[in-house]
């Protein structure tokens, strides 16, 4: 199982997701592709991510049962601990507390 979440990504990156997957939400694509394929959609969304920002999870054989990668500007940043991927936050930057 593959799963690609997107975020403020241009329209036609959305579109060549939709050719190998299916957007089952807005910015939210699935499907059971190989590691070949999924290593080029990978590639793809790095050359098409302009602002946006991406994850993307699949099934592995690991301890906890996936492994995931992420791309773009984002407040999540996965860390590595003892052989099992965790995510850390960077705190609220002022701009962002400011609008809160």
């Amino acid at each position: 199982m593959l799963v690609i979440v997107t975020e403020n990504v241009p329209p036609r990156l959305r579109g060549r997701l939709a050719v190998w997957l299916i957007e089952i939400r807005a910015g939210v694509y699935v499907g059971d592709l190989s590691a070949k394929v999924r290593d080029m959609i990978w590639s793809q969304i790095e050359d098409g991510l302009e602002e946006g920002n991406a994850v993307m999870a699949w099934s592995t054989n690991t301890e906890s049962g996936f492994d995931f990668m992420t791309l773009g500007k984002n407040r999540r940043l996965p860390v590595e601990l003892d052989g099992l991927k965790l995510v850390s936050f960077f705190p609220i930057e002022d701009d962002e507390t400011d609008a809160l």
